[in-house]
């Protein structure tokens, strides 16, 4: 008898809208959008390391830290819910995600090159200033003004590109290997983190432009690579406007996002674990030799010394966020979460008591990092998972909103309380305590995800249901 021919094996195919990827194609997919995120991460360390050190080098007490952070989180407070709608009802040629990235790169690198130029850009606008009789300026006014207005530029079309480049994650990446995804999304951004702080921040100070436009410069050619390399899907049309304008669409807004529980539950945890990072931007300070006077002894190690170890905390997140996705894909990434914030609440308490010298900080707090990575692979991954699909951008914009808000309210009050106690230390207490309040807020929210169907039946909540019915006589 003649042997039958061996069956054809179907190569496994996967999809994520009207995108169609073969295992070649995905990896493809990923890797520009991975490659993306490296220099994405070394932008993010960029200006919160360099802006509240530009503004000590320049005067600044932490008061005004505090308040220029939060002025600048305001902005970015007002913009989210406009990017979300407004990327969610774009369409055109490139799609609905990738015209913002490409319209926004040049003045985010713009942005960061008045940065770089802070120093003389003071002096010329206190000399500008003098010359038309306002002598009531200083020249470390002048410094603190220009820094605090290149940073609010930077701040507005940075959430753009910041808040469409997460919103590309879900039209582009199946859902079938978004925990795998994020495991190397973050692990990738470690890296980031890493080569900054280890390499580049010691050199900040005597350097500062140099570093500014090279890190724009990379941004910008990786994200115009992510434009050409990365194509989206087609995507049904918007819904009508609706009624009113802007009010009216504010209202919508407002109907959908901010009415139902759930939601408010799962924003609230953006909420208290953005607050939660808001003390580690004085923490160089706890660490360096650039304390205010007056206040406790701090470490008294050089900037350099301090970047080598900041990054090598770093370190210890890759691996981590190597095994997360694995681990979040099997155990859902609430559950992991949880884990991971009662871990981070423990170590942070536990770095107020035991840090005292450069060892015992590079230890304590490369610990931190690691249990940090748990909760920052899982919430990732999270927010897919729980957001509509359809309207994906107007929610995680909602929920960017809440945690922004956190640091509006949180950078000033922290720079009032560090103005009380006079100790750099008591960040890692105002660190845990904001943790914990994220770990009780995620104890509720998996309740409530159970009641919604869990594991194996979870549906979002249709606040657009909810609304018609409310409005029904």
């Amino acid at each position: 008898m003649e042997s039958s021919p061996a069956a054809t094996k179907t190569p496994k195919l996967y999809r994520v809208g009207t995108l169609t990827y073969t295992r070649s194609g995905l990896f493809q997919v990923m890797f520009w959008m991975l490659w993306g995120d490296f220099f994405f991460q070394l932008l993010e360390s960029v200006t919160p390391a360099l802006v509240p050190l530009q503004l000590r080098w320049a005067g600044a007490s932490d008061t005004v830290i505090g308040f220029v952070a939060s002025q600048s989180a305001i902005l970015a407070f007002c913009l989210y819910p406009v990017i979300g709608m407004q990327s969610d009802r774009h369409r055109g040629r490139l799609g609905r995600r990738r015209p913002f990235l490409l319209w926004c790169t040049p003045p985010v690198v713009l942005s960061l090159v008045l940065l770089g130029v802070a120093k003389p850009a003071g002096a010329m606008l206190h000399e500008v200033l003098g010359w038309m009789g306002s002598s009531n300026f200083s020249l470390a006014a002048c410094t603190i003004v220009w820094i605090a207005a290149c940073y609010g530029l930077w701040v507005v079309f940075n959430a753009y590109i910041a808040q469409v480049y997460m919103y590309l994650f879900v039209d582009v990446i199946p859902q079938e290997v978004m925990g795998k995804f994020f495991g190397l999304y973050r692990a990738i951004g470690a890296i980031g983190n890493l080569a900054f702080n280890r390499w580049a921040l010691g050199y900040a100070e005597a350097h500062t432009l140099h570093v500014y436009v090279l890190i724009g410069l990379l941004y910008a050619s990786a994200f115009y690579l992510i434009v050409w390399k990365v194509k989206e899907g087609d995507y049904p049309p918007p819904p009508p406007k609706k009624a009113g304008g802007k009010l009216g669409a504010a209202k919508t807004y407002c109907k959908e996002c901010f009415t139902h529980p759930f939601y408010l539950n799962y924003y609230f945890l953006s909420f208290f674990f953005w607050a939660s990072l808001v003390p580690l931007g004085f923490i160089v300070f706890f660490a360096t030799q650039a304390g205010q006077p007056g206040y406790a002894p701090t470490l008294g190690l050089t900037l350099e010394e301090f970047g080598k170890i900041k990054g090598w905390t770093f370190l210890i997140q890759i691996p981590v966020f190597f095994l997360m996705g694995p681990l979040i894909d099997r155990f859902h990434p609430i559950r992991v979460s949880l884990v991971g914030l009662f871990l981070i609440s423990v170590s942070y308490f536990s770095c107020y008591w035991l840090v005292q010298g450069s060892t015992s900080l590079l230890v304590c707090w490369t610990i931190n990092q690691g249990v940090l990575a748990i909760h920052l692979g899982a919430g990732a991954a999270l927010t897919p998972r729980i957001l509509p699909r359809d309207r994906y951008g107007q929610f995680f914009s909602a929920n960017q909103t809440l945690g922004y808000s956190s640091m509006i309210l949180i950078p000033p009050l922290i720079g009032w309380l560090l103005g009380m106690v006079k100790d750099y230390r008591y960040l890692f207490i105002f660190c845990g305590v904001c943790t914990s309040l994220t770990f009780i807020t995620l104890v509720i929210f998996y309740l409530q995800w159970k009641k919604h169907g869990g594991d194996k039946n979870y549906t979002p909540p249709d606040t657009i249901l909810k609304t018609a019915h409310a409005n029904t006589p």
